[in-house]
């Protein structure tokens, strides 16, 4: 008999979040945003996106925008190569069942979010 707990249906999903400024954001001056790369868990991608935004705001972020990418086996289907450090990022979020800030990019001048990969966007 398999034995499962309670935290055995989270997953982590990879997010991109677009956030806007607000006093006391933590931005570079002159910044307009920025995107951030995070892996957050859930026991599904809605809830990792409810949490995420939650604790963004928390942080005194404003997030405008998420782009859900999926866990990581629907990431390695359509093809995405992930690489070792983004796996034990995804490994920490679902340890500690958080939200992982895998990288943020600045944007200036109204610059937005780099395109996501045409053929793997969905």
């Amino acid at each position: 008999m398999e034995n499962t707990k309670k935290t055995s249906r989270q997953q982590v999903y990879t997010l991109l979040v677009q956030v806007g400024r607000k006093d006391g954001d933590g931005l570079p001056e002159g910044a307009t945003g920025a995107a951030l790369m995070i892996y957050a868990s859930g026991v599904d991608e809605a809830e990792a996106v409810r949490e995420t935004v939650a604790i963004l705001k928390q942080a005194d972020l404003a997030p405008l925008d998420v782009t859900g990418y999926g866990t990581r086996e629907e990431r390695e289907a359509l093809g995405h190569e992930i690489a070792g450090d983004e796996l034990e990022l995804m490994q920490r979020a679902l340890d500690e069942n958080s939200v992982v800030v895998a990288q943020m990019t600045e944007f200036y001048h109204g610059e937005e979010a780099l395109p996501a990969d045409e053929s793997t966007a969905h």
